[in-house]
């Protein structure tokens, strides 16, 4: 059964249960009838038993015990009927001839045993006990009644219909309930097999679905997948599973994606300082050592350079930290007073740049050596990125008990691909933009990280066009007694 498919053992357990019932349905059928045709012959014996009594067992000088006709003058009162009369110990007295009604054949008379047990008497006084005997010869069978009378409870009296008519009728029914099932039962099978073959339709659909996304296609979903059945259910939550699944890989396919240019790109920026220390080393090994001039100029490069990978390494080492979930420090930190050191580096370090801030009173809880890096390195994006004396606009602000820092400039802005991708780590939104101008693009990356660490959230503003600016926020949750009601 294991080997069969879920189609053919459906139609089997359809066709085993039809078998049952439709064979109980025979048997009972075949049994009432049979019932109903015995009670009729025996309510014929009934009839016949009262007339042949009168004639066998009416007082009269003439014929043994009783005195009547002879058995064989009885034969057309009764119908062809088998009489005999016979003693308690068996011994027969008398006994009729079997003739077929309308040929007048004679039959073979039915087999009867030696001792009839006899019934208990019933109001009358009657002794009567109905069975079924077979013919001494041919494949003929009697019903048999025999009774013994109150005035003459020493004979036995012998009545048996032939129950050819009778085996007839049902053997014909048998014939006809054997045809019919089997009609029935080839029916079933083929409506059936139909029937399962429509239902298992969403299943055969189900199966292409699995084979294609098997194969690699994760955009296929179940067609017609509803609530209302059973395979529907399936196929709605096959649907989403499948979604989930699709999404997963799209993003693991991302992650990888990132990994594998993030790891390219460290070791793209790694090689450029590496090379040039390299350099400045293989010029002293060639003499700087003996000019002066020369071995300033390579100790202040290996200096230089070995800075810059240091920093670069930082970063990297930051942004790890972060990716595992590392825990940074949890205290009060008033962001106006961060906000309010960073700007005034920042002015310090350019004071040719205008630089307008307006921040609030805001506490959140976390790092605050963290927070400020990333609000200078939002200010240290603005150098990189907008021309010399460019106005910048810093805000820190309370709402929906979220404290926002929002660092806004009037450079050339962003477009909405580079405001999407702007916080990825090695970006870059200028490929032209020298290193030593532009940054590695870890930057923004660790604003991103840092403030997804704090519960926070970054955004920014794409707002392409010469002047338009470009606008970055900082979202983080406030403490719970600053937070705004």
């Amino acid at each position: 059964m294991n080997r069969l498919s879920l189609r053919a053992r459906l139609v089997l357990g359809v066709i085993a249960l039809a078998v049952v019932g439709l064979a109980a349905a025979n048997v009972a059928t075949y049994a009432s009838l049979r019932s109903f045709l015995f009670d009729r012959t025996d309510h014929s014996l009934d009839a016949a038993h009262h007339a042949v009594e009168q004639a066998l067992l009416r007082p009269g000088p003439r014929h043994g015990p009783g005195g009547g006709p002879r058995i064989d003058a009885l034969q057309a009162a009764v119908g062809g009927d088998y009489i005999e009369l016979r003693t308690l110990d068996g011994a027969v007295l008398q006994s009729g001839t079997v003739r077929d009604v309308g040929t007048d054949e004679a039959r073979a008379p039915p087999r009867l045993p030696k001792s009839i047990a006899l019934g208990s008497a019933d109001e009358e006084g009657n002794r009567v006990s109905y069975f079924t005997a077979d013919a001494t010869s041919g494949g003929d069978r009697y019903r048999v009644r025999a009774s013994t009378e109150p005035r003459a409870s020493d004979y036995v009296l012998v009545i048996g219909a032939p129950l050819r008519d009778v085996d007839s009728t049902l053997n014909r029914l048998l014939l006809i309930e054997l045809l019919v099932t089997l009609l029935v039962l080839g029916a079933i099978a083929a409506l059936g097999w139909w029937v399962v073959g429509l239902g298992l339709q969403p299943l055969s659909a189900i199966g292409s679905t699995a084979a294609a996304i098997a194969d690699g296609d994760l955009s296929r979903r179940v067609e017609r997948a509803e609530s209302r059945t059973e395979v529907g259910r399936l196929g709605l939550a096959l649907n989403a599973m499948l979604g989930q699944i699709e999404s997963a890989f799209r993003a693991r396919e991302a992650s990888e994606r990132k990994l594998r240019r993030f790891v390219a790109d460290a070791s793209h920026e790694l090689r450029t300082p590496l090379a040039a220390v390299r350099a400045y080393a293989e010029l002293f090994t060639r003499g700087a050592a003996e000019r002066p001039a020369d071995l300033s100029r390579a100790m202040n490069g290996i200096t230089r350079e070995s800075e810059r990978m240091s920093l670069l390494v930082d970063d990297l080492l930051l942004l790890a930290r972060l990716d595992e979930g590392r825990p940074l420090e949890r205290e009060p930190v008033a962001l106006e007073e961060v906000v309010a050191d960073a700007v005034e580096t920042a002015q310090a370090v350019e004071p040719d740049r205008p630089i307008e801030l307006d921040a609030g009173p805001a506490v959140v809880v976390g790092d605050r050596d963290r927070l400020r890096q990333i609000v200078d390195n939002l200010l240290a994006n603005v150098r990189a990125h907008t021309p010399p004396g460019t106005p910048v606009r810093v805000t820190l602000s309370r709402h929906n008990g979220n404290a926002e820092i929002a660092v806004a400039d009037s450079g050339p802005g962003l477009d909405e691909e580079q405001a999407a991708q702007v916080f990825e780590r090695f970006y870059r939104t200028d490929s032209s933009r020298t290193r030593a101008s532009g940054g590695v693009g870890l930057g923004l990356s660790i604003v991103a990280a840092v403030a997804e660490a704090h519960g926070g959230s970054v955004s920014a503003d794409a707002r392409a066009g010469e002047g338009n600016g470009a606008t970055f926020r900082i979202e983080l949750p406030l403490r719970a007694s600053h937070s705004d009601s």
